[in-house]
């Protein structure tokens, strides 16, 4: 069976573990001696074997007989050269468990072996079962739960009088490497987002979508895909400077610089920026100074021909607390809106992270998880995780009941799916309205609204395909549809009678 190996490189990071185990790895340590002091052992290049097996006997003391052989027994030496240590996992859900749960432990332990110097590198074998999948190498960098904030040097404006400015983009940038395109999933939930940020990743300052302003709910891939655009201008163009923050840590360096009497470099700072990208930029709400500033960096930023990528759960009309000039601003470029996947999507998304953790998920399962998971990509990826969890830990089999069990811990949902039927039967019911009216061509307008709301409710709770509803109400495109959703929208921002008929509804649906 032909495998590929994904490449992970660790480098030695502050860990998230209590500071309890801390101790009991330094006491632990410093007892083993003479296996762990790097000076009393010759371990030339090639003896990975021998290095790992003096790792683990650290290992073995820290943590309980079960969890080592959980998470450490199926882990294989390959290689020791320039002190890099690199082992094979069983897959990338592997290695997140690792930094999550025992960075610190790793890490001391290895230094303890090896020297402070020494580096881990893990390499994922991907395993694919089906003859028709082409292998695929990730190479993915390591410590992804690590803030941004505990790498990135000070700067300039934040009290240390020794910081500089650098010009390396790894300090401009604070991007998560996780996120590039490769591994965004499109549909057509997100086509228009995915489209413009990878032309604005092309060619930034340079296209009508400037600023792009992206907005949709929790977890449904804003920052992914906003992250995106500056790690494909960075493989392009090295030297650029792209920054990445959001609207607090704005806010904050803001009120620093006012502290440390460095306004002037924070301006400078920030309008040397070529790409920056604000997540979360509705949190400037009711902070009258920062939003002055911002609103001058803005249009010093874009008179220079310079891109802003900005994100919110909101569009920006509907933003409360933020300056006239700055909604208007955010309106120049594009507005491009992410909404919840739908069952199409949320099956791709199922199938591509299983295959990138080297797990065959069974179709019925995939389908199972899809229809039920379907507030946003986050909840799909936990979903996945909980899965794979209980196979590793618990030694489950995959298969229909254990993803039922895993479901129902996170959605809390009833064994009962809603269907489109069961919303349009809701739906006619509460206007008075015959329900096969909705599938006809009549055009009066308590049946226009009636219709209207149904596949508004179809999408925003079940998530179903535009085409999937336009064929269930008498064959309508697409294109009719996605019209029926906008026009509920707008009637949510000036009719109260919408508004009270969509919480009715939405309560009556969820709680049945």
């Amino acid at each position: 069976m032909a495998r590929k190996r994904d490449t992970i490189v660790l480098f030695p990071s502050a860990s998230s573990d209590s500071a309890n185990q801390r101790s009991v790895i330094e006491k632990t340590a410093e007892q083993q001696l003479h296996i762990s002091n790097p000076q009393n052992i010759d371990i030339s290049s090639g003896d990975a074997s021998f290095l790992w097996n003096q790792v683990c006997t650290i290992i073995k003391d820290n943590v309980s007989s079960q969890v080592y052989k959980t998470w450490f027994e199926l882990i294989k030496p390959l290689s020791w050269s320039d002190l890099l240590l690199t082992v094979e996992v069983p897959s990338q859900f592997f290695v997140e468990w690792l930094e999550e749960h025992y960075n610190d432990l790793l890490r001391k332990s290895l230094n303890h072996v090896a020297g402070e110097n020494s580096q881990l590198q893990y390499e994922v074998v991907v395993r694919k079962g089906d003859s028709s999948l082409e292998d695929r190498t990730i190479r993915l960098p390591a410590f992804k739960n690590t803030p941004a904030s505990a790498t990135q040097p000070a700067l300039p404006f934040s009290g240390n009088t020794h910081a500089v400015v650098s010009d390396s983009h790894e300090f401009l940038s604070s991007l998560n490497q996780r996120y590039v395109f490769e591994n965004f999933i499109r549909g057509e939930s997100n086509q228009l987002a995915a489209s413009a940020a990878y032309a604005v990743a092309e060619n930034p300052g340079k296209t009508r979508f400037n600023p792009l302003f992206i907005y949709g709910g929790t977890g449904l891939g804003k920052t992914h895909i906003a992250q995106a655009i500056g790690n494909h201008l960075l493989q392009k163009n090295p030297s650029a400077k792209v920054l990445y923050t959001n609207s607090e840590r704005f806010t904050i360096e803001y009120v620093q610089a006012i502290q440390n009497n460095k306004v002037n470099e924070f301006t400078n700072f920030y309008r040397s920026i070529d790409v920056l990208i604000i997540d979360d930029i509705q949190f400037l709400g009711g902070k009258e100074k920062t939003q002055d500033h911002f609103f001058h960096t803005f249009n010093a930023l874009h008179q220079a021909g310079k891109q802003l990528v900005l994100t919110s759960d909101k569009p920006p009309k509907d933003l409360l607390d933020l300056d006239a000039r700055l909604i208007s601003r955010f309106q120049w470029g594009l507005t491009a809106d992410i909404q919840a996947p739908d069952f199409e999507m949320r099956m791709a998304i199922i199938q591509k992270k299983s295959q990138d953790e080297g797990f065959e998920i069974p179709s019925d399962v995939a389908e199972y998880i899809a229809r039920n998971i379907t507030g946003n990509v986050r909840e799909l990826e936990g979903t996945l995780i909980k899965l794979m969890a209980k196979i590793s830990l618990d030694s489950r089999e995959i298969g229909l009941d254990l993803a039922k069990e895993v479901v129902r811990g996170i959605a809390g949902i009833s064994k009962q799916q809603l269907s489109i039927h069961e919303i349009a039967l809701e739906v006619a019911s509460y206007y008075q309205v015959p329900v096969e009216l909705l599938s006809g061509k009549t055009r009066k307008h308590e049946i226009v609204i009636a219709r209207q709301m149904s596949m508004y409710l179809a999408k925003s709770l079940i998530g179903t395909s535009l085409k999937g509803i336009g064929l269930h109400f008498g064959g309508r495109d697409h294109t009719t549809v996605l019209h029926s959703c906008q026009t509920i929208d707008n009637y949510l921002c000036h009719d109260v009678k919408v508004r009270a008929a969509l919480d009715v509804l939405k309560k009556s649906l969820t709680h049945r």
